[in-house]
């Protein structure tokens, strides 16, 4: 026999279970992340979930994301004795911010409104479901083929044997805490969360050099690396006029020179000249301590900063490793330092993932200096900030070294 909390528990999984297989039942369906599965959240009897799970969505919308929505908030840990069995259900609405109450009735019909948005997230907190409106709910999603529906539910520790019976493939389960679902939801969505930050402002120059793209804002300017061989020179003006925001958005474009003017306009909204960061690249905070520092990317004098060191470098010199190796030397390792070309060569989140749990700094004249990029695992951003533009824009066309850009700024350092 299951008692009150376990019942409801199964049900919400029954509930989730009907999302997911109408999802999975269109064979068009495309997430929006690759990594990102259906996410269920396991805690212990009693545990308020519903108040970590509205947390993280309302820190995601605050980021930017679009985040949609019900959660419980009459229901302590699912007591079948009360709230949870009440005729009306008290939830609080995620993507208005705003409480209120409704039957069972009402509830269905307002959650499947919830998920027919196109949202970045939706989460179900856990709400006495019946299985006969569920199918209501997943026959109207079956509607919505080809949209994304990234979901993310809880159940009680009682519960995963059904969960695992009623779902195919099961979905991620995730520990009860912050860290864990900062996690399931992934560093490959840093990109989109470094453009949401952007405050849309004038671009007043963008200058494209041989290696360089460099773009002012308002408050700050912003250097993004070139692919080899190309060049935004014919575009400039058309880029220009458009808004910094917009650039910013280039970002998460996988076309790369779209990619490397996003970058630029997004360091030109960070990496502003009244930043409140301390000088100088912050590496050598890293150097205390036994066991060895893994650097991807090699920079000036790195042996000399770090005794035990392990290089990784896409064209390896003696003594230095190749990228095939990396997955081996973070695992025994301490700490880990990126050169931000990892972040344009879009090789950052897997090395994010990789280094999940150790210190890790990005470093080098294109990394965003802003404290996002904490949840995602980097605890120490260094950047160049620019106080000569103009000097720096003449760098760039002459197609200077980047050991040069030291003459036109500094480079400062942030804790995430």
């Amino acid at each position: 026999m299951l008692d009150d909390e376990q019942r409801h528990d199964v049900e919400a999984v029954e509930a989730f279970a009907g999302f997911e297989s109408a999802a999975a039942s269109e064979p068009g369906r495309l997430w929006r992340s690759p990594q990102l599965r259906p996410g269920i959240v396991v805690h212990e009897p009693g545990y308020e979930i519903d108040a970590l799970l509205a947390e993280f969505a309302l820190t995601l919308r605050s980021r930017g994301f679009r985040v949609t929505g019900l959660v419980q908030t009459n229901n302590r840990g699912g007591a079948g004795t009360g709230a949870g069995c009440a005729d009306e259900i008290e939830f609080f609405d995620l993507a208005a911010s705003k409480r209120g109450a409704a039957s069972r009735a009402s509830l269905i019909a307002r959650l499947r409104a919830a998920i027919r948005v196109d949202a970045d997230l939706v989460v179900l907190g856990r709400f006495p479901f019946r299985l006969d409106a569920l199918d209501g709910a997943a026959a109207a999603l079956r509607l919505e083929a080809g949209r994304s529906l990234p979901m993310l539910s809880a159940i009680s520790g009682g519960c995963i044997a059904k969960w695992l019976e009623r779902t195919a493939p099961p979905g991620a389960m995730l520990a009860a805490d912050p860290d864990a679902l900062w996690s399931w939801w992934g560093p490959e969505n840093l990109y989109r969360d470094l453009a949401a930050g952007v405050v849309d402002g004038e671009v007043r120059r963008l200058v494209c050099g041989a290696r360089w793209v460099l773009v002012e804002g308002p408050h700050g300017t912003g250097l993004g690396r070139l692919p080899a061989a190309k060049s935004l020179a014919r575009r400039a003006s058309e880029w220009a006029a458009r808004g910094l925001r917009e650039l910013a958005q280039g970002i998460a474009s996988w076309d790369p020179l779209e990619a490397a003017l996003g970058l630029a306009a997004v360091n030109a909204h960070y990496n502003s000249c009244d930043l409140d960061a301390a000088p100088g690249n912050g590496v050598r905070g890293l150097a205390r301590g036994e066991g060895r520092v893994v650097v991807v990317g090699a920079f000036p004098g790195v042996k000399e900063i770090f005794r035990n060191v392990a290089i990784v470098e896409t064209d390896p010199r003696p003594g230095e490793h190749p990228p095939a190796l990396l997955d081996t030397l973070i695992g025994d390792s301490r700490a880990v330092v990126v050169n931000a070309s990892a972040l344009a060569m879009r090789t950052l989140p897997s090395i994010l993932r990789q280094a999940r749990g150790r210190p890790l700094a990005l470093i080098g004249p294109t990394t965003p200096m802003t404290s996002r990029l904490g949840a995602y695992g980097v605890g120490l951003t260094s950047g160049l900030v620019v106080t000569d533009p103009d000097g720096l824009a003449r760098a760039v066309r002459a197609g200077a070294p980047t050991r040069e850009f030291t003459r036109f700024g500094h480079y400062a350092h942030i804790a995430c």
